[in-house]
């Protein structure tokens, strides 16, 4: 396994992570119909077992379900695991207290005293000020309950602002976890990418494989898939047809190392530098085809030929 550094001077951790957002999610996922917690954990230890040892999750991923899940999985191996979860800011949530219950509360699911690494989940603060919440983060970094600070969805000038308060308390900003596959470029274009790199902010990169459509298991002829994902236009005929110069040529990269698809979209990610690509595993199989994307490099070539393919995506 290949590691990599949160943030300047942050943990080191693998290259390449699992999210956990599928594991206790029945609205999106249909956890507890299609698979349920025996498949889950199966999935932890497989990803463990091939050196996947960093966790993605969020206080409200199965309305903290998932972050349950972990804390007992964690407890079933001594291999040490890197956990990073989030904070999401509700409305009702305005001071700097509510910062250090919503941590507690997922401290105790998880059965941790500390988090690798803890995120804000999306930009919008409502009644409290970034430089409150900055602050309420930077307070818990000092009591050794987080020990890096991240973000999620923030825009480069939020990052900015992020970066900027933490900064006077001497901590740095981490992390910024953002959509970003080959076929979700537009961070690119927003000036994320550049921004985090100017500024030494390691990107976490959710949704890798775009829900799937990146799998190649998804066709035109073939089945849809379950959930709200069938009635996504990018999953319809029409959808699939577009995408298909990009599967082509994932396949034939694919062929040249022995590798999936998937495999060959996530070494793309890793290829960029600075990028931890957070897939989903809901099972043994979907973790172990995983850390296949790892262990190996795609030539400049085809890293060049694949940034050229997807460019209506950026």
């Amino acid at each position: 396994m290949e590691f990599i550094q949160l943030g300047n001077n942050g943990p080191t951790v693998p290259t390449l992570g699992i999210g956990a957002w599928s594991w206790g999610d029945t609205l999106f996922w249909n956890y507890g119909k299609d698979y349920g917690a025996t498949q889950v954990q199966e999935a932890f230890h497989a990803a463990v077992d091939a050196g996947i040892t960093f966790f993605d999750t969020a206080e409200v991923y199965g309305l903290g379900k998932s972050e349950q899940l972990l804390g007992q999985f964690i407890r079933q191996t001594e291999t040490p695991i890197q956990v990073a979860t989030k904070y999401g800011p509700l409305p009702w949530r305005f001071t700097a207290e509510s910062v250090a219950e919503a941590l507690t509360a997922s401290l105790d699911r998880l059965q941790l005293t500390q988090v690798t690494l803890y995120q804000v989940h999306w930009p919008f603060t409502f009644l409290m000020s970034q430089e409150t919440l900055m602050n309420a983060l930077a307070d818990q970094v000092e009591k050794g309950r987080i020990q890096t600070i991240g973000v999620s969805n923030y825009s480069a000038a939020q990052m900015r602002e992020a970066h900027a308060v933490l900064s006077k308390r001497g901590i740095p900003l981490a992390v910024n976890q953002v959509r970003y596959s080959l076929l979700s470029r537009e961070v690119e274009t927003q000036g994320i990418i550049k921004t985090a790199r100017e500024l030494g902010i390691t990107i976490l990169a959710y949704s890798p494989l775009q829900q799937g459509l990146l799998t190649g298991k998804y066709t035109p002829e073939g089945p849809q898939p379950s959930g709200p994902r069938q009635w996504d236009s990018r999953f319809k005929p029409e959808g699939l047809r577009k995408i298909s110069p990009v599967l082509d040529l994932l396949h034939q990269f694919g062929q040249n190392y022995g590798k999936t698809p998937a495999q060959v979209a996530l070494n793309w990610l890793i290829a960029q530098g600075g990028i931890i690509p957070i897939p989903g595993a809901k099972n043994a199989e979907q973790a172990r085809q995983n850390a296949g994307a790892v262990g190996w490099q795609l030539t400049a070539d085809e890293v060049a030929q694949l940034e050229q393919v997807t460019r209506p995506w950026l």
